[in-house]
């Protein structure tokens, strides 16, 4: 079939040629907001035709990286949401409006991992952050809530990924570390390492004391325009990016302008190359997705917030810190995304400084 089509389409003459990619993305486009099966499987189809056409497809730029990425991220919040439920390929690639064979191969342009690679690695750092920090629930509420059926299956492939059963993990995970961390072992085996604070407890209530004013806050729903990263090595491109659609759009600069850096992952158990971040910017009207920006809304809720006058390298100790504080006086991590608000632009501080709020959601 695929064969038949690119040899009639050698027959067609140049200017109808040139059509068939705009034909294609106003269908594409038509077809964005749409939510049944049939007219995703549609979509599939234009996908699979503007691949088959995809040179000219290309060449006219039709099917863009920004909507590659607008796609993904729907995903990825899917994902993350439903690490209890069967996650089949086939159902991900619709949401996506791929086909199975074009999401995985654009999936891990993407990410730079496989879907199954990708499941896995959310769930064993699910599962690793609740054999760490809930020792009441049993592995097998564990195993469970991460999409898991059996005791077995999860046995091995936590081991596979950490080199340690979930109960040796449980038992050697201390009550406060910085960072879970797999290393190679001289003879090839995976070690798993518990990297401790570098600050004594004691540290680190003085540098909350002297540099953190900490107040407990019912926060209000803030709609923000975002921009994902994966990994800490592309925020930068991710905010660059939001500058400049706000400049097209006439919203930047302006006058008290707020940024807000979103965190999906934790650094506990994610590598800084794999943490999700949204680069995002306060919304005074809500605004429609448009290529790599797209709407994001803060819940409204209780939350730690601590304003700091601080440099960058410091922003790390701010955060295990925060959460230190948040632990030794009795509060609960709500399942919401920690992010920071900026007041200034550090570049105009004479010391180049941060006015940050950092705001961890509570229970």
């Amino acid at each position: 079939m695929q064969i038949t089509i690119i040899l009639k389409f050698k027959q067609l003459k140049a200017s109808l040629k040139n059509k068939i990619p705009f034909i294609l993305n106003f269908c594409n486009r038509k077809l964005e907001d749409s939510s049944s099966s049939f007219l995703h499987f549609i979509r599939a189809r234009i996908d699979h035709c503007a691949v088959v056409f995809n040179p000219i497809f290309v060449k006219n730029n039709c099917l863009t990286s920004q909507e590659h990425l607008a796609r993904i991220r729907k995903v990825l919040d899917y994902i993350d949401q439903h690490l209890d439920d069967e996650l089949p390929l086939e159902k991900l690639a619709e949401m996506g409006y791929y086909s199975p064979f074009h999401f995985h191969r654009i999936f891990r342009a993407v990410t730079s991992e496989t879907l199954l690679g990708y499941i896995t690695r959310k769930r064993m750092e699910k599962a690793a952050m609740m054999l760490s920090l809930k020792k009441e629930k049993s592995l097998e509420e564990i195993f469970l809530e991460i999409g898991f059926n059996s005791h077995s299956t999860f046995g091995k492939t936590f081991k596979k990924h950490f080199g340690i059963s979930p109960a040796t993990f449980r038992k050697n995970s201390p009550e406060n570390f910085k960072k879970i961390q797999t290393i190679i072992s001289n003879i090839g085996q995976k070690e798993v390492v518990f990297e401790q604070y570098l600050y004594q407890l004691e540290q680190m209530k003085f540098f909350m004391e002297n540099k953190a004013n900490i107040q407990i806050k019912e926060m209000p729903e803030m709609q923000i325009a975002s921009v994902l990263s994966i990994g800490v090595q592309n925020i930068g491109n991710a905010y660059n990016t939001l500058i400049s659609w706000a400049i097209s759009k006439n919203i930047f600069p302006r006058e008290n302008v707020k940024m807000i850096t979103v965190y999906h992952d934790s650094f506990k158990v994610t590598a800084p190359n794999k943490v999700r971040i949204h680069a995002g910017m306060l919304l005074e009207e809500p605004i429609k997705n448009e290529g790599e920006v797209f709407l994001e809304i803060l819940p409204k809720g209780k939350y730690i917030v601590s304003r700091q006058e601080i440099t960058l390298p410091e922003f790390e100790t701010a955060w295990n810190a925060l959460f230190l504080w948040m632990n030794e006086n009795g509060h609960q991590f709500r399942k919401e995304c920690p992010y920071e608000i900026y007041h200034n632009d550090y570049q105009e501080h004479p010391e180049k400084k941060c006015l940050v709020d950092f705001c961890i959601p509570i229970l």
